[in-house]
C-alpha cells in the first residue's frame, strides 16, 4: 500500500519555529496530536515538535532562566527530519520508523508538505491488508 492510500491530507497542524513552546503545546491538545511540523517563512520544511522533544527537554532542564513554555519551538524540535513520499510504500515508511524511532514521518512531494504519516496510520493501514488477505485467502479455500 502506498502512503498517499493513508497519509492525513488536507490541514495539516504546522507552526513555526519561532512559536513559543506554550503555543506548541496548546495545538498538541487542541488538535489531540503527537506532533507538529515546523515551517520556516518560506513554507519550507524546518523541523518537526513532538511531545517527545517537549519531555526530554523537560528532562534535561533549561540552559538559561527562560522558562521551557517561554523558549521558542526551534529550542526543542526535531530538525533532522525523516520524510516520504506520497508514492513510497508503508512498509518502506514503516522501516524508517524503526530504524529512525520516530513515530511521525511527513509527507513531502516536490520539496512541498502535502501529509503526515503517523504509527497509528501505518499500523492500521497494515492490519488493514493482512485482513483482506486473510479474506481473500478464506474466500478462496471455501470456494465451491
Amino acid at each position: 500500500m502506498r502512503i498517499q492510500d493513508v497519509a492525513r491530507r488536507g490541514r495539516i497542524v504546522t507552526t513555526r519555529p519561532e512559536a513559543s513552546v506554550a503555543d506548541l503545546v496548546a495545538l498538541l491538545a487542541e488538535h489531540g496530536i503527537g506532533a507538529v511540523v515546523v515551517l520556516d517563512a518560506a513554507g519550507g520544511l524546518a523541523g518537526i515538535a513532538s511531545e517527545r522533544d517537549v519531555v526530554r527537554r523537560l528532562a534535561a532542564g533549561v540552559a538559561d532562566d527562560t522558562p521551557l513554555l517561554e523558549q521558542p519551538v526551534d529550542a526543542i524540535m526535531t530538525a533532522v527530519v525523516h520524510t516520504c513520499s506520497p508514492e513510497d510504500t508503508t512498509a518502506d515508511v514503516m522501516r524508517v520508523m524503526t530504524e529512525h524511532r520516530v513515530r511521525h514521518v511527513p509527507v513531502l512531494e516536490d520539496g512541498a508538505l502535502v501529509g503526515i504519516v503517523s504509527i497509528g496510520d501505518v499500523v492500521k493501514a497494515r492490519l488493514d491488508e493482512l485482513a483482506f488477505e486473510r479474506d481473500q485467502l478464506d474466500a478462496y479455500v471455501h470456494q465451491g
